[in-house]
């Protein structure tokens, strides 16, 4: 679940892992953006979109959506755990203080600042230098696939960005919709790559753990021998808990075209 279309990134590495996984993808479109509503409002909207996917009797509920994650998680986890294993999204702040530093995180300007994403940079990124960027309106153009909307947004960002980075969490999973855009607009020319730290593939790989699920078998060749033995999942698309096809706008991205390409749409 997630506000909107940023949970395309944890769903297409869910099928890339588990093709044969079935999909419920329940956002709310109807309210978004979440970033500048009060914690309550995003709990009660979160609540909504889970209680609309947990009709569809999961096995597991990944919240895609990191300010669904500040806000609401405990109240998600207390109505639907343990029967429903429910996971969380957090920010890529530990693997990329790892490195050293300085490293800069784009969030939500809900996110940004707040106590949960202050204590994730004083828990993993003690004496790294850590620059919190609030974006606001990126989230929403990437909703929209706006793509002079998204330049726009990404740029404001980047002009401040520290340009002496080493390091780059994105902090609200729409922006793993255009990481590629992202990186260019804060890769100085002949400079190391700054490395891109994203969390669809961390929360994906927990998921798969709490419920028992062996991804199949890494590599071209060993994939494509597993994959045609397996079914091919059935996907779900809800809303504002509505039943409908997957948004014009989420075909936009490479995700969003895979997850709606034959026979997983047609299940």
């Amino acid at each position: 679940m997630d506000s909107g279309i940023g949970l395309l990134a944890a769903a297409a590495t869910v099928h890339r892992l588990r093709p044969d996984a079935d999909l419920v993808l329940s956002s709310d479109p109807d309210s978004m953006p979440w970033g500048p509503r009060t914690p309550e409002d995003v709990t009660q909207r979160a609540l909504a979109c889970v209680r609309a996917a947990a009709e569809h009797g999961p096995d597991a509920l990944i919240v895609a959506c990191n300010t669904a994650s500040v806000h609401a998680l405990p109240a998600l986890r207390a109505e639907l755990e343990p029967g429903l294993p429910v996971i969380g999204t957090v920010p890529a702040i530990k693997p990329a203080a790892a490195g050293g530093g300085p490293v800069a995180i784009w969030a939500t300007p809900a996110t940004t600042g707040s106590p949960y994403q202050r204590r994730l940079i004083s828990d993993f990124a003690d004496g790294v230098t850590v620059t919190e960027v609030a974006c606001p309106g990126l989230a929403e153009a990437v909703q929209r696939a706006d793509s002079a909307a998204i330049d726009a947004a990404v740029a404001d960002a980047a002009a401040r960005t520290p340009r002496d980075i080493r390091a780059l969490v994105l902090g609200c999973t729409h922006y793993e919709l255009v990481a590629d855009r992202i990186r260019a607009a804060v890769q100085p020319a002949d400079t190391p790559p700054i490395a891109l730290h994203a969390s669809a593939g961390a929360v994906v790989a927990q998921a798969l753990r709490r419920i028992g699920a062996t991804p199949t078998p890494s590599g071209e060749a060993a994939a494509s021998s597993v994959l045609a033995d397996l079914p091919q999942g059935r996907l779900t698309v809800l809303l504002s808990g509505r039943e409908a096809a997957m948004p014009e706008a989420a075909l936009a991205y490479a995700e969003g075209r895979l997850l709606a390409a034959e026979p997983l749409a047609r299940g």
